[in-house]
């Protein structure tokens, strides 16, 4: 088994991205193509605005998810996938079938619902 170094990309990346908001997020933007805030919200509805701000911020900054601001009154904000971002949901839509495909013996002994 390969050590990891103190920077490791791996353990990096996933702990920014890793978490169930990001992946979500982009899951939404796979299914819409262009999201604005509401369609996450719509999704996820158990999202605070603060927590999915910030998760879009981060999935911004790894150059996952791209952001067009549109000079309007109100402005408007559009989210896209970038080809990095569509590139790390091919394998992740892989792990996300796995789980639907077995979450009757993942959380048979659980309380968790999906």
């Amino acid at each position: 088994m390969k050590k990891f170094e103190s920077f490791c990309p791996v353990r990096d990346v996933l702990s920014q991205i890793g978490d169930k908001w990001s992946v979500l997020a982009m899951v939404s933007m796979q299914k819409y193509g262009v999201c604005r805030f509401r369609d996450f919200q719509k999704d996820m509805p158990d999202v605070s605005r603060k927590m999915l701000s910030q998760t879009l911020k981060d999935l911004e900054r790894y150059n996952l998810v791209s952001r067009k601001v549109y000079p309007e009154v109100p402005p408007r904000v559009e989210y896209s996938l970038t080809r990095l971002g569509e590139s790390f949901l091919s394998p992740m839509n892989n792990v996300i079938n796995w789980i639907l495909d077995n979450k009757e013996i993942l959380f048979r002994s659980s309380h968790h619902t999906i």
